[in-house]
């Protein structure tokens, strides 16, 4: 998987001038140093995270609760590709769940999950504020809306070769 690395090749050197970087102000910030620590590693492995708390002398209870509270934050690697549906009023009422089942089955992934290729993230959120193209799901950074199970077994297939 690019940009993913097992426990066991985790190179926890690429954090240290993360970190340097904002430790070398009047205040320091965790949520930016875990940001840009998870854009390096594509998520949060924890012997980096262990690093974190030692360079920045923060409790490593801290850090996990800042990780759990923020939903961008990851703890296992993520997918190529993040699949995020709607699932506010608007897309319920138009057939979310028919959207999010056909993903499921075609991805053979839970909501929350990682497809075995590492392709695929599939998550929920409550809103993504384009109610006017209800069923609506976003692939990284693109919209696509007024859904059905079929559409997007075919937008889905467009993402399997990339």
């Amino acid at each position: 998987m690019e940009g993913k690395e097992s426990s066991k090749e985790i190179d926890i050197s690429r954090v240290r001038g993360i970190v340097s970087k904002f430790t070398d102000r009047d205040d320091p910030n965790l949520i930016s140093v875990l940001q840009n620590t998870q854009d390096e590693y594509g998520y949060l492995p924890k012997p980096v995270l262990k690093e974190i708390s030692n360079l920045m002398d923060i409790p490593l209870t801290r850090i996990f609760g800042v990780i759990t509270f923020y939903s961008q934050f990851a703890l296992e690697p993520r997918g190529k590709h993040a699949v995020k549906v709607c699932s506010g009023t608007a897309c319920h009422v138009k057939g979310a769940e028919d959207v999010k089942q056909k993903l499921r089955d075609e991805l053979q992934v839970r909501e929350g999950g990682t497809t075995a290729d590492y392709q695929f993230t599939l998550e929920t959120v409550a809103c993504i504020g384009t109610c006017f193209l209800a069923p609506v799901m976003m692939i990284d950074e693109r919209y696509y809306g007024k859904l059905t199970a079929e559409k997007t077994s075919e937008i889905v297939g467009t993402y399997t070769n990339k």
